[in-house]
């Protein structure tokens, strides 16, 4: 086992993203955040920050639903601690770690309804056509949680 300081290597970071090592070279293309360092023929090692970072992107793009101009934006106007904070909060958070406050329904219904207006507003600032798909799976995820969160 690496210590948390020890640099990566690109399948060790894609083993742990659960991500295809051809996913984590597409984003080295569009985010120049992330930049590892190459060895002899080519071989990337991540920092832990950039791995932390990736964390970020990956929660943003497939959890929240993020176009990569959108991640772009954020990553722009917000920085790369706040990405990476966003990482952070998807790894440690968990249903079963949590007392589900008695308004949750509630709660993740005006979410619901907010995550819609957002993607539809991140949209049309970055010039791009609104995906009702991407919005469709966000909102399935949230009823997912609801679901789990009424069932306990």
């Amino acid at each position: 086992m690496k210590s948390p300081e020890a640099f990566r290597t690109i399948s060790e970071v894609s083993g742990d993203l659960s991500l295809p090592q051809h996913v984590l070279r597409f984003w080295e293309t569009r985010f120049a955040q992330i930049k590892p360092m190459k060895r002899g023929g080519g071989r990337r090692l991540y920092r832990p920050d950039h791995v932390a970072l990736l964390r970020g992107i990956k929660a943003l793009l497939y959890d929240d639903g993020m176009t990569i101009k959108g991640v772009q934006k954020v990553l722009r106007e917000k920085g790369t601690k706040n990405v990476i904070a966003r990482g952070s909060a998807n790894a440690e958070l968990t249903l079963e770690s949590a007392p589900v406050p008695a308004d949750a329904s509630k709660r993740l219904s005006a979410l619901k309804v907010r995550v819609e207006a957002e993607r539809a507003v991140e949209a049309a600032d970055a010039g791009e056509a609104v995906d009702p798909r991407r919005i469709r799976a966000s909102i399935s995820r949230l009823e997912a949680i609801l679901e789990r969160l009424e069932s306990r």
